[in-house]
């Protein structure tokens, strides 16, 4: 008996701890391994649907910024989310003669310290619904929960949601989404 329970406790830690190994591990991004040692940038930087993102992030002048220590909760739009806008926007944005305007949109897409999922869904329960996050740009984005889906409400009313949630990185979390957001 003693030895059958000690093969089932045996089996049981071995199930908890493959579980947390599962649990912590970071998802890929467009296919690409996201390692929590690196940063928001770095790790943007090798997945192929934020290749949008990063160029906008470069021409935005902000790679030390989001290479820098954070925390930072980052959403970040595919290249599917940018192509949504109408046509010639991106293109227009990165331009060096828009770069405050693509600034505050990018920053927009920011909030500081590292809020994991879990965190916005407590976060939203206990707002009665929704929760109220103030962006680096200084406008706030709203959350609320569709289902198990964590859903964004931007300034103008756009919605975007979670497709990628708790990509651990070095300087904070990322999360990714179907649509830009727009202060």
């Amino acid at each position: 008996m003693k030895k059958t329970l000690l093969a089932s406790l045996a089996i049981a830690a071995l199930a908890i701890t493959t579980l947390s190994a599962s649990a912590q591990k970071d998802p890929e991004v467009g296919g690409a391994p996201m390692y929590p040692s690196k940063t928001v940038v770095e790790n943007a930087s090798t997945a192929p649907n934020l290749t949008t993102l990063v160029a906008a992030v470069k021409a935005g002048g902000l790679v030390e910024t989001l290479s820098g220590p954070g925390p930072f909760t980052v959403f970040a739009p595919t290249n599917d989310a940018f192509a949504k806008l109408p046509a010639g926007t991106v293109d227009n944005l990165v331009k060096p003669e828009n770069k405050d305007t693509l600034v505050k949109i990018l920053t927009y897409h920011v909030v500081a310290g590292k809020i994991s999922s879990k965190q916005l869904e407590k976060m939203i329960k206990k707002g009665g619904g929704k929760a109220t996050l103030k962006t680096v740009q200084g406008e706030d984005l709203t959350a609320t929960m569709s289902g198990s889906s964590i859903v964004l409400t931007d300034a103008k009313g756009g919605t975007s949601t979670i497709t990628t949630a708790d990509v651990f990185q070095s300087n904070g979390v990322a999360h990714v989404i179907d649509t830009v957001l727009m202060p």
